[in-house]
């Protein structure tokens, strides 16, 4: 395995009293991610700065009972329920391992604010239940938003992580955005100054 990347200084900014939650985490993910399935073989050398630490920085956004549509290997999801124990996170994530893998995680860490749930988005039995969804690296906004959005209350929040192309992405989902009635939708960047690259939020509101 590729060495882990030495804790950055902004991890203790960002966590407060729970980074040691954030080290076991961070440590057990870069240690048998690969193996897992969870994460690539580069990972563990980037594994604060490109994934914590990017999904941590977006957690003030949230509030309530919040969906992690795709969580994968717990990123956001894991990581901002230990940054937010005040907050409700249902974890929805469709293959058996990684499922596995999240409840694994909450159990050894003591998580007591996640539900983990094997579905995909658009079969989960919550529909219009959540007061936001989240979701990173899971497809293009076009796709994202059909099975996303309709896990969201009326005047609740789709808050997505993004990558530099996030602009675009909404110009490309147009169609979607009107179908799924979504307004207020724009690229947001939390970071800037204290993460190395900053997190690019595409946030909308959704009126059912």
């Amino acid at each position: 395995m590729n060495e882990i990347e030495p804790e950055p200084a902004a991890a203790a900014t960002l966590f407060g009293e729970r980074i040691d939650l954030a080290r076991r985490f961070t440590e057990a993910l870069a240690r048998h991610g690969e193996e897992r399935g969870l994460i690539g073989p580069l990972e563990p050398a980037r594994i604060w700065s490109r994934h914590v630490l990017n999904s941590a920085i977006v957690a003030p956004l949230f509030s309530g009972r919040v969906g992690d549509v795709g969580s994968g290997a717990g990123l956001p999801g894991l990581v901002l329920a230990i940054a937010r124990p005040d907050v409700s996170w249902v974890l929805i994530e469709p293959m058996e391992r990684r499922t596995a893998w999240l409840t694994e995680q909450v159990e050894a860490l003591g998580l007591d604010n996640v539900e983990v749930v094997r579905s995909r988005g658009e079969d989960w039995a919550g529909a219009g239940s959540l007061d936001a969804v989240t979701a990173r690296a899971v497809s293009a906004l076009r796709t994202l938003i059909p099975f996303t959005a309709p896990l969201v209350r009326d005047g609740g929040e789709l808050i997505l992580l993004k990558g530099a192309s996030a602009q675009k992405e909404i110009d490309a989902a147009a169609k979607q955005i009107r179908a799924y009635r979504l307004t207020d939708v724009r690229v947001e960047t939390v970071g800037a100054g204290l993460l190395d690259e900053p997190t690019r939020v595409v946030r909308a509101r959704v009126r059912a």
